[in-house]
């Protein structure tokens, strides 16, 4: 287990997108968060009190988390030396990037020689089985995206803690690093080999006969060309009743392909139902997550009843607006729109 209080890294970053992991512990565990380190050169804040390694050891941090996400997850320069600090100054070190604190030599060495635990949280655990597809019971959503990082995991968790607050058993199922860092446990999807991603949600997202839900954190999207592959896999290892579209309509290109289109709302719903209905014949999307956190309210609100008028489906900002309208859709099984 990785020891909480966490100090949050921001390091040198100037990409508010490439901090989310760091934001997304921020917003939903706040209650293990004591504060954030940054450079003086890092544009970007959490609003968390900022701290030297020395200062959040006192504060009682005892992990930090090197929350950011750059071009190919690697372990740079910097990263090495403030994590070589950071342990000799009392902290353990845990992080998501793809390079692996555990193939950096000074950072073995270094944890050897002050008694610290480097955790690598896009390490999947052994013994993951091939998905076979099979029915299974008990009710799963699987929120899905027009694009990358489009919120949702937001999405995921804010329907997990709604239908909580309606007295329904729910689950929050991560399939990504910050999702583990905040749930405590999950599936790293992005670093399972291809022929057994589904079989890792088949077995995050098990058969339940006591009426709850797993909710279950969507990756990548179907029109990525990057990462079509896992969103493929994570379809049919979810094997949902219901699904929930993402989007952010301040996205003028997908994520890390400038230039390349997002597909639009439409489209996407049809690919993904078509995609699900293999392992899921009577999947059904329940509604539509905008990211609206670039736009004034006032146009977030009518850009919302917009998208819900043309696609005649439920549509918010979850961490802005709320779920309530989504979450009703996806508890009335009556409630389906022909794709």
């Amino acid at each position: 287990m990785i020891a909480t209080p966490y100090l949050l890294y921001l390091g040198h970053s100037s990409d508010d997108i490439g901090i989310k992991t760091s934001r997304g512990l921020a917003v939903f565990r706040p209650d293990i968060c004591v504060g954030e380190f940054r450079h003086d050169d890092c544009p970007l804040t959490l609003g968390l009190a900022r701290m030297d390694f020395a200062k959040a050891v006192r504060a009682g941090a005892r992990t930090l988390v090197l929350g950011i996400a750059n071009a190919g997850g690697t372990l740079g320069e910097d990263l090495i030396a403030d994590s070589i600090a950071a342990m000799e100054a009392g902290l353990d070190v845990a992080s998501g990037l793809h390079s692996r604190l555990k193939d950096e030599p000074r950072l073995v060495e270094t944890a050897a020689r002050t008694g610290r635990i480097l955790h690598d949280v896009r390490d999947p655990q052994p013994g993951i089985p091939v998905g076979n597809g099979r029915p299974r019971g008990g009710h799963r959503l699987l929120t899905v995206g027009t694009d990358c990082s489009v919120g949702k995991m937001y999405t995921t968790l804010c329907l997990a803690r709604a239908m909580e607050r309606r007295g329904i058993a729910a689950d929050f199922r991560a399939t990504g690093q910050t999702g583990i860092l905040i749930a405590g446990s999950g599936v790293p999807l992005d670093a399972v080999v291809a022929d057994f991603i589904s079989g890792a949600i088949e077995q995050i997202a098990p058969a339940r006969e006591d009426g709850g839900w797993d909710l279950i954190e969507g990756q990548g999207s179907l029109f990525h060309p990057s990462f079509a592959g896992v969103s493929t896999g994570l379809l049919h290892g979810a094997q949902p009743e219901v699904l929930v579209m993402c989007h952010d309509p301040a996205r003028t290109s997908m994520r890390g392909l400038p230039g390349r289109a997002l597909p639009g709302l439409a489209e996407c719903i049809a690919a993904n139902l078509a995609v699900a209905r293999l392992t899921s014949p009577d999947v059904r999307i329940a509604g539509i997550a905008l990211n609206t956190s670039a736009m004034a309210e006032e146009a977030a609100l009518a850009l919302c009843a917009e998208v819900s008028a043309e696609t005649g489906l439920p549509c918010s900002d979850p961490y802005r607006m709320g779920v309530e309208a989504i979450l009703d859709a996806v508890l009335d099984p009556a409630f389906a729109r022909a794709a």
